[in-house]
């Protein structure tokens, strides 16, 4: 199954992180979600999101400039 994209290019703190949080709400546990950021704060931002929520990190990465960070939506969405 492909991940949901996020764009969240060219959004500042927080706006990636609540962008995800957003789209999360509306997808079953196990979605996959790619946000794709320019923000480097998202690197840090989403992964704790993430902790303190319930879903899974699966990977992060860097890519022509921005920041792709994949989660796995969790039970407690």
């Amino acid at each position: 199954m492909k991940p949901v994209i996020v764009d969240a290019r060219r959004l500042l703190c927080p706006m990636p992180v609540i962008r995800v949080q957003n789209r999360v709400k509306e997808l079953p546990p196990g979605t996959r979600i790619e946000a794709i950021c320019t923000d480097p704060g998202a690197l840090n931002d989403i992964p704790a999101w993430c902790r303190i929520n319930g879903h899974k990190l699966i990977e992060t990465r860097t890519e022509d400039n921005e920041y792709i960070i994949v989660v796995e939506v969790g039970e407690a969405s």
